[in-house]
Parts: C-alpha cells; structure tokens; sequence
C-alpha cells in the first residue's frame, strides 16, 4: 500500500540517508565516523529547500577504540562525487523502506544531479560554534531582512545567488509571503538537530573520556557558582538566585512576589 509523501518522511531521509553514506564511506577505512547534522529547509526568497547542514569530524575511531585521521593534503574527507551519487541512491532507498512506491517520482529523483558540497576542516573549536549558529536556532526570515509591511504586501530583501549574491527587494502579497513562510514550520515534536555516530549522546556517555584520554584533552572546569551571581556591569556579587528555568510547571508565586532586591 502506497504511503503519502509528508514532509517528515522527507526530512527524516534527508538524514538517514546522509548518515548511511558516511557510515559506507567509513567503513571502507573500518573507521566509526560522526556527524552533526542539522536541517535547514529556506532559501533567501523564502523558497522551499530542505537540505542539511553537517559538521563530521575529519578522523574515525577504530575497532580498538583509537582515534584515527582521515585527513590527507589538506583535502577533507572523502570524493564528492562519489558521496554525490550514493546519497541520492540511499535517499531513494529510504523512501522505499517508508512505503513510497511513487515510480515518477523516484525516476525524477535519478534524473537530476545530485551534489553532495564538503569544505575543508575549520581551523579551530570557535569556528564550528560560529558556523552551527548560523543554522541551530534561526527562523526562514529575520526580522531587519523585512523593509516594509502594509495592509496588502510584505517587502525583504535577500541575495540573490544567481547574480553573484547581489542584494535585491521582493515585494510579496500577505497571502503568498505567510505561504511560504509556512512551509518552513516543522512536524510537530520533530527533531531538527541530530547527533550520529562518535558524536552521539549514547556514545559520548560512554566512550568520551577515553578518547579525551588519547588525545590528552582536559576538560575545562567550570567557574565557582558564584561567578554566575555577578552583576555584568559592577562585578560584585549581589545578584540572587529565586528560580531556575528548565523544571517543570511554574515557578512559585512566592518567589515572584514584589521583591525589589532580587535580580
């Protein structure tokens, strides 16, 4: 029985298929990879365009638990054309195991090139956070890219990568701009941001400290707490702590009353 094409099974091969390449292409070396990925489904204008974003280390891990590279003459990892064609294979694949049977599809799928983009290894810790920031908790469209709203249309400007990134406008109908705004809304529940491999939860719980024990990595230890009480501007310690987010329900009403002290 064909199953519907919804916009999670999409985005959830968009993943499996992006690891099961790089599993492939790791196991060629008998190397367990990692990889970070994260979903991103705009354009510029607003268009849909889901694709991902990863981050993989440029190094494995071995049957016996050593850490190995993988890096050669600067070239990050492996051939692009080569994880090119695997990744639509393993995408197509994917949508099978979920019950789509849609031949038209898949033939268009086959027909177009695929392009699988790799960049060279970032040079140092602060770099990968500034890159994962740019994708990890932005919406389709800031709010300074929009230059005008009135009671009909919403005008923005975006780059326009065709003509060599220039900056232009676009002037839309309310109707067509939330349109395409909506398309960016994920399933309910769905995660975004994913974890695989060496770089997975499971596996840092239980392997991490032995492969920062190779590397001779130590682990920075946190500040006093009551650095985190601080005023930002004075230094001095005189904030107080009345509730910490993140707990369920509410916090008291009794913390939460007229305290003028208290920060």
């Amino acid at each position: 029985m064909s199953v519907p094409l919804s916009s999670k099974i999409v985005y959830d091969a968009l993943f499996a298929a992006a690891w099961q390449t790089l599993q492939s292409f790791g196991a060629k070396l008998n190397l367990q990879m990692g990889m970070i990925s994260i979903l991103h489904t705009w354009g510029q204008n607003l268009s849909l365009h889901p694709h991902l974003h990863c981050i993989v280390p440029g190094a494995g891990v071995d049957k016996n638990g050593k850490l190995q590279s993988i890096r050669k003459d600067g070239k990050f990892l492996f051939c692009t054309k080569a994880m090119s064609k695997m990744y639509r294979a393993k995408y197509v694949a994917e949508l099978r195991s979920k019950g789509i049977v849609d031949k038209n599809l898949f033939e268009s799928l086959f027909a177009k090139k695929w392009v699988v983009f790799a960049k060279r290894a970032f040079g140092n810790a602060q770099s990968i956070i500034e890159y994962l920031g740019r994708y990890t908790h932005k919406v389709a469209i800031s709010n300074n890219r929009i230059k005008e709203v009135t009671k009909t249309h919403v005008t923005f400007v975006y780059k326009d990568y065709n003509d060599g990134a220039k900056q232009k406008q676009m002037t839309l109908t309310n109707e067509e701009f939330i349109r395409r705004f909506a398309q960016h809304i994920l399933p309910a529940r769905f995660v975004r941001i994913r974890h695989f491999g060496i770089l997975s939860s499971t596996w840092k719980r239980s392997k991490l400290k032995e492969l920062q024990g190779q590397m001779m990595v130590v682990a920075k230890q946190f500040e006093a707490q009551t650095k985190l009480h601080c005023c930002p501007h004075c230094k001095t310690p005189t904030m107080e702590m009345i509730d910490v987010f993140g707990k369920r329900g509410p916090p008291k009403e009794y913390l939460l009353g007229t305290q003028n002290n208290t920060a």
